[in-house]
């Protein structure tokens, strides 16, 4: 196991796509220290800013605040990434394999266009989180993202494929542009979910701030028995499923009619 700890606050912010367990798991903390990253407008050595200590176990742990510090685990292919406090924006970013868990929050891009693997945040997620970057036309591709906080705007945009579940809110323009997937939202999902779907899945248990947009079609008031098993794996992952939700009623509508307009929006609602 190879934990990083900071060697001081950071007043810039770091570049450091290095940090992940196949560059720095199995050597020693000389070799470790001697990957450079961008602090500021200037490259360093990893040592330079981190500390870092060689101990048994398994895994990359990055002890202390990252929040300043970019695209940890971008890339990433396999192994284990622990975050013990917030981590910064691209975190996971095009990771392709691997398991990253962050103990506190993470900002923006988080998960960006990555294609396999698991990103558990224990906290809340900024913008854009399974997002697609400027120009590309595809989000997340695969792989499974669990955040037990709130998400800001864009999550899931362009998503082709894989999971995204929020366990708190969701801000406007959840799941814009959603080629296909599914996102699961536990508290209030924010206004205008699905614009321009083509396809995919979208679960609302606690409810929307507003209806639909008029491009979507009300339809009927049914029990999705394909939910089952989903809500039970995310109640063994420490999600708020209850009873209810697995009895329904779900409310179905359909959409984005100015797209293909396949997707589908399914939103709980109390029994009478």
């Amino acid at each position: 196991m190879t934990i990083l700890r900071p060697r001081f606050v950071f007043d810039l912010p770091v570049e450091a796509e290095v940090l992940t367990p196949e560059n720095l798991c199995g050597v020693n903390a000389e070799r470790a220290g001697r990957h450079t990253v961008a602090y500021g407008r200037r490259t360093r050595l990893l040592g330079e800013l981190f500390e870092i200590d060689v101990e048994r176990g398994e895994g990359l742990v990055l002890e202390g605040d990252f929040s300043r510090v970019k695209k940890i685990g971008r890339a990433m292919k396999e192994g284990l990434l622990v975050v013990r406090g917030d981590g910064g924006m691209h975190l996971g970013s095009a990771m392709s394999g691997g398991t990253i868990r962050v103990e506190g929050n993470v900002d923006a891009w988080a998960g960006a266009m990555m294609s396999g693997g698991t990103l558990e945040v224990a906290g809340s997620a900024g913008p854009y989180l399974a997002g697609a970057y400027p120009g590309e036309t595809k989000g997340m591709t695969g792989g499974v993202i669990l955040v037990h906080g709130d998400a800001a705007v864009r999550a899931g945009e362009r998503m082709r494929r894989g999971l995204v579940v929020i366990g708190g809110r969701a801000g406007d323009f959840a799941a814009v542009n959603i080629l296909a997937g599914t996102v699961v939202v536990f508290g209030l999902l924010g206004a205008r979910a699905g614009a321009g779907s083509k396809r995919g899945t979208v679960v609302a248990l606690g409810g929307m701030e507003t209806e639909p947009l008029p491009t979507y079609q009300a339809g009927c008031l049914y029990r999705p028995l394909f939910l089952l098993p989903l809500l039970r794996f995310l109640a063994d992952r420490g999600f708020p499923v209850t009873e209810a939700h697995r009895l329904g009623p779900y409310r179905r509508w359909t959409g984005d009619v100015t797209s293909l307009g396949k997707g589908e929006i399914l939103t709980y609602e109390e029994p009478q």
